[in-house]
């Protein structure tokens, strides 16, 4: 007598749990189509222009934050080192090189979901290329660590897994004529533990 009811019912929770869990799946898997691929860093300049696709939308409604103008700037993120390792908080690392042109830009450590890890009060969580120690031939050296390091260092609170996310701003390579030939900074691993 109730049995039908019951298939219908169990049919129906298994359908819509379902398509809800697939959904939120894909919106975590990715910010959308179109991604570009530079040494461990990636960007997804598509997401930031009106015509992005129905994902980019989505995880940029999720995510509750404001992207920049295709014309303003542009956002790269590094979740693991040049070995493909993931990158983790009990590890230090060792960001060197070059970042490609720009007015300005900006270097933190963010969490799965990227919002900024907060380091320890006077510690730097942060870093900008006006405040950066230069070598002679314009290239830098940042670690990130969570114990302290001489020059250019990225303070980490003792956590997991994280990310590292690079905004360049006002830069040519916003625009899609802008991304032949960037050189982005390498992203090496100097051991875990102390």
């Amino acid at each position: 007598m109730f049995r039908v009811p019951l298939l219908i019912a169990v049919s129906l929770v298994i359908a819509f749990g379902g398509g809800i869990l697939t959904t939120l799946s894909a919106l975590n898997a990715s910010a959308g189509f179109g991604a570009i691929r530079l040494g461990v860093w990636r960007a997804f300049p598509d997401a930031q222009k009106v015509e992005a696709d129905p994902y980019a939308k989505s995880h940029r409604a999720k995510a509750g934050r404001l992207l920049l103008g295709a014309a303003e700037g542009l956002v790269f993120t590094a979740s693991s080192d040049e070995d493909g390792n993931q990158l983790t908080g009990t590890c230090s690392y060792r960001i060197v090189g070059r970042t490609p042109a720009a007015r300005l830009w900006t270097l933190y450590a963010a969490n799965r979901s990227g919002r900024p890890l907060v380091a320890r009060e006077g510690q730097p969580s942060a870093h900008h290329s006006q405040a950066i120690l230069r070598n002679r031939d314009g290239s830098f050296e940042i670690t990130v660590s969570p114990t302290a390091k001489p020059m250019n260092w990225l303070a980490l609170p003792d956590t997991g897994a994280f990310s590292l996310v690079l905004t360049l701003l006002d830069t040519p390579a916003a625009g899609s004529s802008g991304l032949v030939g960037l050189e982005m900074p390498k992203v090496e691993s100097l051991g875990c533990g102390q």
